[in-house]
């Protein structure tokens, strides 16, 4: 099955102050029909997890404010079922060590493609439904 047809019945949040990625990331997912929330920090992030539950979580390592990091473990009682990807280009082994505790299920290295996220999206999806 199309990844893109799972997606349409998922809430998605993105958390990353590039402006450029946030768009795209968008464009990305109406051009699949599919419906993605981009916010630029964590703390706008958090104010909507408060509001619903998201299935997927896409969050950059680097933002204003709060860490990506920081921002995963906020939330980790309140998501405990979303899938958490962290975007970092700084994948050093504190940072991926730091991750693997708070149950990030997968990295992707800046800079990447919309089909490194499709192929992580799906990977990930696939396997969540085989747990």
């Amino acid at each position: 099955m199309n990844i893109f047809s799972k997606l349409k019945n998922m809430n998605v949040l993105l958390v990353d102050d590039d402006q450029w990625i946030r768009n795209s990331m968008r464009l990305f997912f109406e051009a699949e029909g599919c419906y993605l929330v981009a916010l630029e920090t964590a703390e706008e992030a958090i104010k909507a997890i408060n509001k619903k539950d998201y299935d997927i979580i896409i969050t950059d390592y680097i933002l204003p404010g709060m860490n990506g990091l920081e921002f995963l473990k906020e939330i980790e009682k309140s998501q405990p079922k979303a899938i958490k990807i962290l975007i970092t280009a700084y994948g050093n082994n504190n940072v991926v060590s730091e991750a693997t505790k708070l149950g990030i299920q997968h990295f992707i290295e800046k800079p990447f493609t919309s089909d490194i996220i499709e192929k992580s999206l799906s990977f990930l999806i696939k396997n969540q439904n085989h747990c």
